[in-house]
């Protein structure tokens, strides 16, 4: 990790934290290349389009490949960038995506914490993507994450959460 996946995590959380109230979820995700160009990037829309599959990551790997015209992003060595740690059904999606390198802000124990939203049994799941080749680098500007977690829920944000 270096001085510019820092800046791409403190973008994504400023730009979040300006547009937390806009009616879409507090979650935000950029894909980059090796090079630091952006290829793609989205927000949660699960509420406004009412979709339970829009989260940022799933949005932002649906942009990336359609931007590159592929299923598989494994051969362009992207990387994830996400204000909050991916979720069980996220997790799934980048692995399959075949994208390189994960970073996050705000850990799923915050994310559970502050939103009540549930984020997925994940046990060890750091381990299993680095045996599989995917870096991890997790609590980037966490506490700052955390913030803006807060104020989406003191805005009376939208939390969805399937009734089983």
């Amino acid at each position: 990790m270096n001085e510019n996946d820092i800046s791409i995590i403190k973008n994504l959380l400023k730009e979040l934290d300006e547009t937390v109230d806009n009616g879409y979820g507090p979650f935000l995700a950029a894909i980059y290349d090796e090079n630091y160009n952006l290829i793609a990037k989205e927000r949660n829309s699960v509420v406004k389009s009412n979709l339970s599959l829009a989260h940022a990551e799933i949005n932002t790997i649906k942009a990336a490949e359609e931007k590159l015209k592929t299923y598989n992003l494994a051969p362009y060595n992207l990387s994830i960038y996400v204000t909050s740690e991916p979720c069980i059904m996220c997790l799934g999606a980048i692995m399959w995506a075949g994208i390189k390198k994960i970073y996050y802000s705000a850990p799923s124990a915050s994310v559970e914490k502050i939103t009540g939203f549930y984020e997925g049994f994940k046990p060890n799941w750091i381990e299993e993507f680095e045996k599989r080749g995917i870096k991890v680098f997790p609590n980037i500007e966490k506490i700052e994450g955390e913030k803006i977690l807060e104020k989406y829920v003191k805005l009376n944000g939208i939390i969805y959460k399937p009734e089983n």
